[in-house]
């Protein structure tokens, strides 16, 4: 271990989302080391990923590189590598870096906060016709997807042909597919509709397709009531209760129905990376670790696991997978390894303040709730900005991101209309899945 060499203690974090961010910078005031391994070299700000992929926003104005985030922390060290397995008995991760190929970095603390992926439910299959996003190569393909649809079409003689280019499906109807749908309807009816000669933006037609019973099941049903009212005054088909039974190169298969279409995005389901598979740890049914109170692993002290990887329940429910949750988590693990270091009293077990849940459709509406508030409308949409805003990681993203709001806004326009790489290859391409 490194404090039998006379060295600081050394914590290595696994991961540069949410999570893992928060705890280096929690860590920063205490004297140990710290190796932040992440698989890209820039720390993403998921919850706007819907923005570019719809043209609203470039991908530099959500993505801040981690070196610079953790510059003014002077014993973060920053490894560019993937995490391919843990070996715990002798306290290493193993990591496959691009030059040197697979290294050990040893550690006295780890944490783990990997994230998630997606998951199709066992219909794999489904990716190749319905990409999802959860990294910046994934939005960006998307993006490419969706302008590229309106381009083929207003070059399609067909007209059945030419509807299905114009026909977009989203698959899930949590806050991501909701956010997604609007901002669709937004680009075709609003940005778009004077844009080209032969086809009728406006005409464009969407779905956003839920098996559960509403959109937003995380949210109060009048909420999810309210959202869906406004999908459909902003010409979104809402078709909830039924779950897709296929996906092709044509279209999807929806409670029987054959809908043509060329586009299909995938919002709905995650899996966790596989750390309870490295650790060999307990799990539960989606496959994540299941931590102690100290959000520490059963058996290994030296070993947390945070964010959406990490099984924890509070008030008898497992916590949501969201970036509140994550920020908390790597807090509460800086403030454990203090009172360790110091010999202190632990703090009290982790628990999870929740500062409320958001979603966003199209300008002028969101929604918002927290505990018994529930807010939806304009103001819930000035939240909504403001708060996305002030949590980007560097302060020119914040004005960047909120001068192009701006000028969106007043002028309907687009920041990024651009298609950066042919279709073809695109497509044949496969999807990147980000792993730290």
């Amino acid at each position: 271990m490194a404090t039998e060499a006379g060295l600081l203690p050394h914590v290595v974090i696994v991961g540069g989302g949410f999570g893992g961010l928060g705890a280096a910078r929690a860590l920063r005031r205490l004297n140990v080391r710290i190796t932040l391994i992440d698989k890209t070299n820039h720390h993403l700000f998921q919850p706007l990923l819907y923005q570019v992929a719809t043209a609203m926003l470039m991908p530099g104005q959500i993505a801040a590189p981690i070196r610079q985030v953790l510059s003014s922390h002077r014993r973060a060290n920053v490894l560019l590598g993937e995490v391919e397995g843990i070996d715990s008995e002798n306290r290493e991760v193993i990591v496959k870096t691009p030059e040197h190929g697979a290294i050990r970095v040893g550690y006295d603390f780890l944490v783990i906060a990997t994230g998630v992926q997606h998951s199709y439910f066992g219909h794999d299959e489904f990716e190749r016709n319905a990409p999802g996003m959860k990294t910046m190569a994934d939005a960006t393909k998307v993006r490419n997807k969706v302008l590229h649809a309106f381009e083929a079409a207003e070059g399609e003689p067909d007209r059945a042909a030419r509807e299905a280019m114009l026909t977009f499906v989203l698959v899930g109807g949590g806050p991501t597919g909701v956010e997604m749908a609007g901002a669709i309807a937004e680009l075709a009816r609003l940005t778009m509709k004077e844009d080209f000669r032969r086809i009728d933006p406006q005409q464009t037609r969407i779905l956003l397709v839920e098996a559960g019973p509403r959109v937003l099941g995380g949210f109060h049903p009048d909420l999810s009531t309210k959202v869906a009212q406004r999908l459909t005054s902003m010409g979104v088909e809402v078709l909830t209760g039924h779950a897709v039974e296929q996906i092709d190169d044509e279209g999807v298969t929806v409670g029987g129905e054959r809908i043509a279409a060329r586009t299909v995005i995938w919002t709905a389901g995650v899996t966790p990376s596989p750390v309870a598979r490295w650790l060999n740890a307990p799990a539960d049914r989606a496959g994540r670790v299941r931590v102690r109170y100290d959000l520490s692993v059963p058996g290994a002290p030296e070993i947390f696991v945070i964010g959406d990887v990490a099984a924890y329940e509070q008030d008898g429910r497992p916590l949501p997978g969201v970036a509140q949750v994550a920020m908390q988590m790597g807090a509460h693990v800086a403030r454990t390894l203090a009172a360790r270091l110091h010999n202190d009293a632990p703090p009290p077990p982790f628990h999870y303040v929740d500062k409320g849940s958001m979603a966003v459709v199209g300008r002028n509406y969101a929604v918002f709730q927290r505990g018994d508030i529930r807010l939806e409308g304009y103001f819930a949409f000035v939240m909504w900005s403001l708060i996305h805003v002030l949590f980007l990681a560097l302060p020119n993203l914040r004005v960047s991101v909120f001068l192009q709001w701006v000028w969106s806004y007043f002028s309907g326009q687009r920041g990024s209309r651009l298609i950066v790489e042919t279709p073809a290859a695109a497509a044949e391409e496969p999807v990147e899945v980000i792993r730290s």
